[in-house]
């Protein structure tokens, strides 16, 4: 009979993977903790209108790459393609930004149906910031230092670049994009296929390709900025100021449009050129209208999303995962004989109350090499070796496994000071 795998694109994290996935889950919860966000979480599976209301019923997602499904009762439901739908879905239905602002974030899975490839999967995970009831650059700013200090904290500051765009007005982009379509349908021959499909269904979005000879022929193209309401032109101008001021540098980037339907005003990416083409880590922007295109009031509303998998491969690429992440046990215990392992298990109890040491008890049995080579395996700086000997002695042997020192004889009544002592310094 065949095994059965997992489906491609939607794989398996395996032990030896998730010690950096919670370094990095640490890492961007002490940050946002330190900014005062609170946590959300939202079910994977909503009713499809949500995300064809939202991210738009022409964009690729809705078109070719959600998971939808009728479930039972005939209702047509997706599994979640993106996080921001859901998050003020869930803030609208329990009155959570009714004449009040929030501050919240959410971790977890995100499906869509893609061409599997190095940083992109069908199923990907992702962190997510929502903010709403503030319309000024101030909180636009807040997010954006937020991530900067982020990257500080991985060592990552170095390797990405944040590009920053305004998309204006619905007004001045609808504008635009009718100047836009104007110019390129003369043209259209010129464009490579992918924006030639744009040009029908989400033409804004051809200003992200990739392909150098339709970005060549934009460069005589219409301008967003020239159609920029007086509004949007002050909003980014301050929070240009803003970041000027907190240090942080940034490149305009004219052509930054962001692939959903509901953004305006601010967008920005961080950005790297370590991961080829999946280049983005991070991205997000202003969805001031999205609150109200949902059924709730008008909420002025802005967020991100950074790609675990994505920030987890430049963490490994750029060897920036401190070399004690993948560590999960400080000291090995081991006995010999039934009488010494019921007194180990024991031992390794008041360890673990006591002095916060990761203790793992060697069980199952084997010879002594055997468990040694196991105390060494797991990475431990510290084997605890109890047999029949030591056992009438009242002593436990503590053999230190990676720093050459000699192997000393404890009195199990002085075990937990002694390794108190040992964990203090380290």
């Amino acid at each position: 009979m065949a095994k059965i795998k997992a489906i491609r694109g939607m794989n398996d994290i395996l032990p030896d993977q998730t010690p950096v996935w919670q370094y990095l889950e640490a890492q961007v919860k002490a940050v946002l903790r330190g900014y005062g966000y609170s946590e959300v979480r939202m079910p994977m599976v909503e009713q499809t209108d949500l995300f064809k209301r939202s991210i738009g019923e022409v964009t690729d997602i809705v078109e070719k790459e959600m998971y939808t499904f009728e479930d039972r009762n005939g209702d047509s439901l997706t599994l979640r393609p993106e996080g921001t739908a859901s998050c003020v879905r869930a803030c609208e239905e329990h009155g959570l930004i009714f004449n009040q602002s929030q501050r919240l974030w959410y971790m977890g899975p995100m499906f869509r149906h893609e061409r599997p490839q190095k940083g992109r999967y069908r199923q990907f995970h992702q962190i997510g910031v929502e903010t709403f009831g503030m319309q000024g650059p101030d909180i636009d700013a807040e997010l954006i230092i937020m991530t900067a200090r982020l990257w500080r904290q991985l060592g990552l500051e170095q390797s990405v670049t944040l590009h920053l765009n305004t998309l204006g007005s619905a007004e001045a982009r609808a504008r635009f994009k009718a100047d836009l379509v104007a110019y390129l349908s003369t043209r259209r021959d010129q464009l490579d296929e992918d924006s030639q499909r744009r040009l029908e269904t989400n033409p804004l979005r051809i200003l992200d390709s990739k392909e150098a000879r339709t970005q060549e022929l934009l460069n005589d193209a219409p301008h967003f900025h020239d159609y920029l309401d007086d509004e949007s032109r002050q909003h980014f101008e301050r929070l240009c100021a803003l970041l000027d001021r907190a240090g942080i540098k940034y490149q305009i980037n004219a052509r930054l449009v962001r692939g959903l339907d509901y953004y305006c005003k601010t967008v920005f990416e961080w950005v790297t050129d370590q991961l080829g083409a999946q280049g983005t880590v991070c991205a997000g922007g202003r969805y001031d209208g999205l609150v109200e295109q949902l059924g709730g009031r008008a909420t002025p509303a802005v967020g991100f999303a950074m790609g675990v998998e994505r920030l987890i491969l430049l963490l490994e690429t750029l060897d920036a995962v401190p070399a004690d992440v993948r560590q999960q046990v400080d000291v090995y215990a081991m006995a010999m004989g039934d009488e010494a392992f019921a007194r180990m298990l024991v031992l390794v109890e008041q360890l673990r109350d006591e002095t916060g040491l990761r203790v793992q008890l060697h069980c199952g049995g084997g010879s002594f090499k055997s468990q040694m080579k196991k105390a060494d395996k797991s990475g431990a700086d510290y084997a605890l070796i109890l047999g029949d000997d030591e056992l009438q002695r009242g002593v436990v042997a503590l053999k230190p496994l990676r720093s050459g020192e000699e192997q000393v004889l404890v009195e199990m009544t002085s075990l937990v000071d002694k390794m108190s002592g040992l964990s203090a310094a380290e």
